[in-house]
C-alpha cells in the first residue's frame, strides 16, 4: 500500500482543484457543503490529504494536510503536483463532476446521448456509471492535455 496513489478531499475554496485532480486521475473528494469538522473526519477515517486554504484547519491533529496558497488554479495544481509527485499515467479515468471512475461505453449505447457531429467523428467513449456524464477525446479533452503538459514541463 506504500505506492498506492494518493487520495485527497478537498475543502469549499478548492473546487476547481478538484476537477482537475480527477481529470489527472486521482481520487477526490468535494462538497460544497462540508463543514470543517467533516471534512476532518472524512480526511483521518478514510486516509485522504486534506486539501485546504484554510489556515485554522491545518491545525487540526492526525491529518495529512497541504495548505493551498495560491487563489489561481493551476498554481493551486502545480503546488499538488509538486507536493507529491503527481504524474498523468490514469489521466481521464475518473469523472471530473462526481469523482467515480469511468467505464467504456459503445457508441450504440451513446448514440442517443451525443450530438450527431460527435458520434460522426468520434470512435471512443468512457461513461460515469453513478451521474451518466458522457467523455470523448474532443477540443476540451485537447485544451485539458496541453495544460496539464505545460503543468509537467514547468516542473
Amino acid at each position: 500500500m506504500e505506492n498506492a496513489a494518493p487520495r485527497f478531499v478537498a475543502d469549499v475554496m478548492l473546487g476547481r482543484l478538484t476537477r482537475w485532480l480527477r481529470a489527472l486521475g486521482y481520487d477526490s473528494l468535494y462538497d460544497s457543503a462540508y463543514e470543517d469538522a467533516a471534512l476532518a473526519e472524512l480526511a483521518r477515517r478514510e486516509n485522504r490529504i486534506l486539501l485546504t486554504r484554510d489556515v485554522e484547519l491545518t491545525r487540526r491533529k492526525n491529518l495529512h494536510v497541504l495548505l493551498i496558497h495560491d487563489d489561481k488554479v493551476q498554481s493551486q495544481l502545480r503546488q499538488v503536483i509538486s507536493a507529491f509527485e503527481l504524474n498523468d499515467v490514469s489521466a481521464f479515468t475518473r469523472c471530473i463532476e462526481c469523482n467515480a471512475e469511468l467505464v467504456t461505453i459503445s457508441r450504440d449505447i451513446v448514440a442517443v446521448s451525443v450530438p450527431p457531429y460527435i458520434l460522426k467523428t468520434q470512435t471512443n467513449f468512457r461513461g460515469c456509471p453513478q451521474c451518466g456524464k458522457i467523455y470523448w477525446r474532443g477540443t476540451h479533452w485537447v485544451r485539458m492535455r496541453r495544460v496539464l503538459s505545460e503543468m509537467q514541463n514547468d516542473e
